[in-house]
């Protein structure tokens, strides 16, 4: 409707210009026959008349032409700009921005071609935020159903039946392993969704490594005993490492703690540190079950566990967490594995790393 509009105005404006221009020319020859008519001597005044009138009517004519051409290219400006203008707040329309030539209409695009681009992108994270929060909530209410039911179980089986005081015992033994996993299980999910909001501030100081691996071990030692599982480390005292001491021995801990939980009664893990030129590696072997080849890139995403260990105790939080802190540090993980065989976990973190 614009549009048209625009149209009938121009061709109505381009008339009333034609207009102008036939009567001022009929006005002059008007006036030229006049002037013919008259004495030789008046003649002359008249003919310098006419030339001012001629000269006057001249320039009225650029004026408008002027005029004219400026409001074509103002309208021009004005469409170009409307259009672009719905096209960047209909984000799902295919903007194409004509920004090649130094012209004032080019500046404008190209900065409305800026603008688009970031609000595409703000989107974008809006919408990825927004599934990362239904996913997260998804995974939480699963992974909490279990204990919430398992206690919910006990404590009507406590109030509706009679038992004696060993029954009643084990129920309320069961409860608590029940509430303890279920807090942990929150404490972990709690741990996670601060890491991965980057709401964790790293607190970096230059320390014996050996003593972070010493923190981490302190958690795994009694697990490793009930299962005759020898524990050995090579690791120099003098290796110092700008990091995390807390939150690094935590990431050295689930990988660990994993290690102790998938190999059976009399196996052997073997911690080994070494100083590279830009990073120190901590490589934590196990004489384990093993992963897939196809599962290696599977084992550090959220929840994941493999098929095979479905009997065996966890969430599939614990590698996640792991490389997330590791790779909030600056580092990042390998894994090497060979099914039946065992499981080497390589954390490489930055020796000269300082936060930006």
């Amino acid at each position: 409707m614009n549009a048209v509009m625009r149209r009938v105005n121009s061709h109505i404006y381009s008339v009333f210009i034609t207009l102008f221009v036939v009567v001022a020319i009929t006005f002059i020859g008007y006036i030229y026959i006049e002037v013919q008519s008259l004495p030789k001597h008046i003649q002359g005044i008249q003919s310098i008349f006419i030339a001012c009138v001629f000269f006057a009517v001249l320039i009225v004519l650029l004026a408008l032409l002027f005029v004219y051409l400026l409001r074509n290219q103002l309208v021009t400006f004005s469409t170009r700009l409307m259009t672009l203008l719905d096209c960047v707040l209909t984000t799902s329309t295919v903007i194409e921005f004509q920004n090649t030539e130094e012209t004032l209409l080019s500046k404008v695009e190209n900065q409305l071609q800026r603008m688009s681009e970031v609000m595409v992108e703000r989107e974008r994270k809006y919408k990825d935020e927004k599934n990362h929060i239904k996913t997260l909530i998804s995974d939480i209410s699963h992974q909490v159903k279990t204990p919430l039911a398992n206690i919910t179980m006990y404590n009507d089986t406590l109030n509706q039946r009679e038992l004696n005081e060993e029954q009643r015992k084990l129920f309320l033994n069961n409860m608590k392993l029940q509430l303890h996993k279920l807090d942990w299980l929150i404490q972990s999910l709690i741990k996670m969704s601060r890491l991965e909001s980057s709401m964790i501030q790293y607190k970096k100081s230059d320390i014996a490594i050996s003593e972070t691996i010493a923190v981490a071990l302190s958690g795994v030692y009694a697990k490793a005993e009930q299962k005759d599982i020898s524990i050995e480390v090579s690791c120099d005292q003098k290796i110092t490492l700008f990091h995390d001491p807390k939150w690094t021995s935590e990431a050295i801990f689930n990988v660990l703690d994993n290690a102790v939980k998938y190999t059976n009664f009399g196996g052997k893990i073997s911690i080994a540190v070494e100083k590279w030129e830009l990073f120190t590696v901590i490589s934590i072997s196990d004489t384990g079950i093993g992963i897939a080849i196809s599962e290696i890139n599977e084992i550090f995403k959220r929840f994941y566990r493999s098929h095979s260990v479905s009997a065996i105790e966890g969430v599939g939080i614990g590698l996640f967490l792991s490389r997330e802190i590791i790779s909030g540090q600056g580092g990042y993980m390998k894994v090497k594995s060979k099914k039946n065989v065992g499981s080497t976990f390589s954390i490489f973190l930055p020796n000269d790393y300082s936060e930006k």
